[in-house]
């Protein structure tokens, strides 16, 4: 093979050549052979693991493509596929999940929204007495992760305040549309971190696109690791 310097390893993607040399010392590039004065001497098999290692970064993100490459350059290909392979599991977990959020709004937003709560926090019974459900309900969705109401520090009792109820309120109509309490706690974090169910809403659009432009990097890193082992047999 023809050899390379490092400058011209990061000139292709616009890195320094200290990068490179710190990508190998990390082991997501083979070990380079040394001129007798010390200077490395990579080939096309180092510029094909550096542009898989690039490659996978937004596929898998930056740890699990170090560890790809260097179980790889390990000659642990079992582990670098099992790697490869929980990466997929979770964009398969993430699809699922965009897909349970989107029922879920869309189930609340065919139903009319309850009135906004405002007022001092209400204990189990109170809050359960709103929704008319029993306040063995109300604990379950607590122990599911869909309400994470404070505690009195002098008494111990749990404290709904505003957000709270709001939360409550959602999963009281999301458990009437047969959702698993897993997928409303999900549904009620998302709306929690995003404000609301119309933020919500907008946001899952993004999240969308975001899913989609990892599966694409999959793919582009796929045809790129596939080059780098030919090289490497």
């Amino acid at each position: 093979m023809a050899t390379l310097r490092p400058a011209d390893l990061a000139r292709e993607h616009g890195l320094s050549t200290q990068a490179v040399r710190n990508y190998e010392r990390e082991g997501f590039l083979p070990a380079a052979a040394r001129t007798p004065s010390g200077y490395r001497v990579y080939t096309e098999m180092h510029a094909a693991a550096l542009r898989a290692f690039l490659a996978l970064v937004p596929a898998y993100g930056h740890a699990a493509a170090g560890r790809i490459m260097k179980a790889l350059n390990a000659g642990d290909r079992e582990g670098a596929l099992a790697l490869i392979d929980r990466g997929h599991l979770r964009l398969v977990r993430d699809r699922e999940t965009l897909d349970a959020v989107r029922s879920a709004i869309g189930h609340l937003t065919a139903e009319p929204a309850p009135a906004r709560f405002h007022g001092p926090p209400l204990t189990v019974g109170e809050l359960a007495r709103r929704l008319e459900v029993t306040a063995a309900t109300v604990r379950n969705w607590e122990d599911a992760g869909i309400l994470t109401p404070e505690r009195d520090p002098a008494t111990g009792y749990r404290l709904f305040r505003d957000e709270d109820v709001r939360d409550a309120e959602l999963a009281h109509l999301l458990r009437r549309g047969d959702h698993p309490l897993e997928r409303i706690a999900v549904v009620v974090r998302q709306v929690r971190t995003a404000g609301g169910t119309e933020e919500l809403a907008l946001a899952l659009e993004g999240w969308s696109s975001r899913l989609t432009e990892r599966g694409l990097a999959m793919l582009d890193a796929a045809a790129h690791l596939s080059r780098y082992l030919q090289l490497a047999e």
